[in-house]
């Protein structure tokens, strides 16, 4: 702006001068020999790398000197200088102009600082106040909250204070219904409260209600009492169905037993008394008459004289006070079990209805009364233990009341038990109790867990018993008075076998097994014992064969028959009827054929590579070839007479008169081998009976195998 003033007061010439010398005087160029050198080191290099522009190659080429074009330069530039000096001062209005609005923006600028400044100090006071307000606003949240915190405690207070008048004359004067329950449930909560708050028993508030409340308390708990007690005393009347009375009433009013557990405990006690007392006499008779009823209905059928190896006039009685016979069907089930297993697919039926059957002359084995009378135990048990769970809210209320019915129970067993002699009984009552568990297991009811446990401890002993003194009557029996000369099957050894068969089938699948199969293992080596000794008894060797054979045969079809696997036991018998039928077999051969196998065994199986071997002569064959062709369908039609008379099993015998024939073809056949090696043995072609021969009579009594 001052060098436009400037330029304002000088005339043109002036300016022109003043310009020139501004922008000239550094253009000068002359022979100054005072001026500076100049270093022309790198020119060369410098034109050069120019020479390829066209100006310079002009210059360079016109040969003019540097000096004189400078100066014609200098001159061009001081032209083009002054040509803009004159554009610059036509556009100076301009710039007065910008110049002008350049400071008044400036001061428009400088106000606008200030205001901004203003600015900035109110947003720093109101960013404090915003801060200030929300201190305050945090202040006013946190009492807002402690004043509802307070007003809902105030609020809950005086709700669980204030005793309205309809329930005092609820609790009062009302009768004992469902509205009466409702009213009892507020009153307990109130009660609750002040237990739970004795803090606030202190203020005024308090000390007015609490005598209110403890009036209250006493009315509804003697109330309480009163309608409890008449329902307990229904519960005695003859006839009345305790369940459905449990269900339908009590249970309806289970919270007023709560309300005395809670708040009544001066009556509660009582309460809790009374229902035991007048369950446990109810139960008790109950159960009481129930035995009674079935012991009329009991099938008596083995007596202590009903062992294994008592002889059979004995066993059936016949003294001035033994026992009626009883029916042949039903003396059958002294030791088989027969049908008297299904008790134990009829777990889940319903208790026999004693009148009922006593009406139809129904008579039942003591296992199926046990379990009748413990299906009744149970569902009886499952029933009171899940009531007395909800309306007492407590389990042990349980075992008070089944003192007496499980006494009752426990008198009968000790009566009963000790009088029985029933092996297949004891264990089928063993075998009840295991799945009278399992139904209480699956019920989810622990409740007869203990007494089960009690029940094996009696029964398992007597079984024991029991089955000792059948192993000791078969250890000391008298083999003199058992003996009957007879080779058929020994009624003792149809007693054991029916007897075995049974507890092997009831061992099956439980886990008690190893104990029984113990004592099943001591009974087998005893009556094998008994049998050998009978056997001694006959004369003759091949009738003591034959004696053992049918009877270990019919211990196996016993055992068979059962449909169970007999196990060791069966195994153990399968070896005695083999070795006993192979002695058979031998003896019988010997009987007809003693000459022939006894050459065979003797001379036949000589080692003809021996040093000194003695020859088989003609001599020693022939009767032997004679005497066989003449006697050997004879000798074995005799063998198969004799079979069919002396074993009682047609398919045991026709296996032995098998194993007899083949055993006499191959003692021929070895025979015939031997004359192959006999001089002048082919004279008796006439006399040897061919192999085909003997295989084609022995089929013909294989047609009947």
């Amino acid at each position: 702006m001052e060098l436009m003033e400037i330029f304002g007061h000088l005339g043109e010439a002036e300016q022109t001068a003043a310009d020139l010398h501004l922008t000239g005087g550094d253009l000068t160029f002359g022979d100054n020999n005072e001026s500076d050198e100049v270093s022309l080191e790198g020119l060369e290099d410098e034109l050069e790398h120019l020479q390829g522009q066209q100006m310079v190659s002009n210059i360079l080429g016109q040969g003019s000197q540097l000096r004189e074009y400078a100066r014609d330069v200098e001159e061009k530039l001081r032209l083009v200088e002054l040509d803009s000096i004159q554009d610059y001062m036509k556009e100076s209005d301009n710039l007065v102009s910008l110049h002008a609005q350049i400071r008044e923006c400036d001061t428009i600028l400088t106000q606008m600082e200030s205001l901004l400044g203003g600015f900035q100090a109110d947003l720093g006071s109101i960013s404090s106040e915003i801060k200030s307000l929300q201190e305050q606003s945090m202040t006013m949240g946190v009492k807002l909250k402690n004043r509802r915190a307070a007003e809902l405690k105030l609020a809950r207070f005086i709700e669980e204070v204030v005793v309205s008048p309809n329930m005092i004359d609820t609790i009062v004067d009302g009768e004992v219904n469902e509205e009466y329950i409702r009213v009892l449930q507020v009153l307990s909560k109130k009660l609750k409260f002040l237990s739970d708050n004795a803090v606030l028993k202190d203020s005024a508030a308090m000390k007015d209600v609490i005598p209110e409340l403890e009036r209250l308390r006493v009315k509804a708990a003697s109330k309480i009492r009163e309608f409890l007690m008449q329902k307990l005393y229904a519960l005695r009347r003859p006839k009345t169905n305790i369940q459905i009375l449990q269900q339908n009433v009590l249970l309806k009013y289970k919270y007023a037993a709560t309300f005395l557990h809670d708040h009544g405990l001066e009556v509660y006690p009582e309460i809790r008394a009374a229902y035991v007392d007048t369950m446990n006499k109810v139960l008790s008779a109950h159960f009481r008459s129930y035995i009674q009823a079935l012991e009329k209905l009991q099938l008596d059928i083995v007596t202590r004289n009903d062992l294994l190896g008592v002889e059979d006039a004995v066993s059936r009685g016949g003294g001035l006070f033994s026992r009626a016979k009883e029916p042949l069907k039903n003396r059958s089930a002294v030791f088989a079990l027969g049908d008297r297993a299904s008790v134990l697919k009829d777990v889940d039926e319903p208790a026999i209805i004693p009148h009922i059957a006593e009406a139809s002359n129904a008579r039942f084995p003591y296992e199926v009364l046990f379990r009748s009378l413990h299906k009744l135990l149970m569902d009886t048990a499952t029933s009171e233990y899940l009531f007395c769970s909800s309306f007492f809210g407590e389990d042990s209320i349980f075992n008070d009341i089944f003192t007496g019915p499980f006494g009752v129970i426990n008198e009968h067993l000790n009566a009963v038990l000790p009088n029985s002699f029933d092996g297949i009984g004891l264990m089928l009552m063993v075998r009840l109790t295991y799945h009278h568990q399992l139904v209480m297991s699956r019920r989810r009811v622990p409740c007869l867990d203990s007494y089960f446990d009690k029940l094996n401890l009696l029964i398992w002993p007597r079984f024991k018993l029991v089955f000792d003194m059948h192993l000791n009557s078969i250890q000391s029996a008298n083999v003199r008075t058992l003996w009957e000369d007879d080779v058929r099957p020994h009624y003792v050894t149809r007693r054991y076998a029916e007897f075995a068969a049974s507890l092997l089938h009831l061992n099956k699948d439980y886990g008690d097994g190893q104990i029984l199969d113990l004592n099943l293992e001591r009974l087998r080596v005893a009556v094998d014992d008994l049998l050998v000794k009978l056997a001694r008894m006959f004369r003759q060797q091949k009738q003591q064969t034959i004696f053992l054979i049918n009877n270990y045969d019919m211990v196996l079809a016993v055992l068979k028959e059962t449909g169970t696997d007999g196990g060791k036991t069966q195994q153990q018998f399968e070896d005695l009827l083999k070795s006993s039928s192979t002695v058979f077999v031998e003896e019988e051969l010997r009987e007809h054929f003693e000459k022939l196998i006894t050459f065979v065994k003797t001379r036949a199986g000589e080692d003809t590579g021996a040093s000194n071997p003695q020859p088989i002569i003609l001599e020693e064959v022939e009767p032997l070839v004679k005497d066989f062709a003449v006697r050997w369908k004879g000798a074995i039609e005799i063998m198969h007479k004799d079979v069919i008379t002396s074993f009682s099993n047609f398919v045991c015998g026709m296996e032995i008169l098998r194993a007899a024939l083949t055993q006499l073809l191959l003692y021929y056949t070895r025979l015939s081998d031997c004359l192959k090696r006999v001089t002048g043995a082919a004279d008796l072609g006439k006399d040897v009976v061919s192999i085909s021969t003997i295989m084609y009579e022995i089929k013909k009594y294989s047609r009947t195998f």
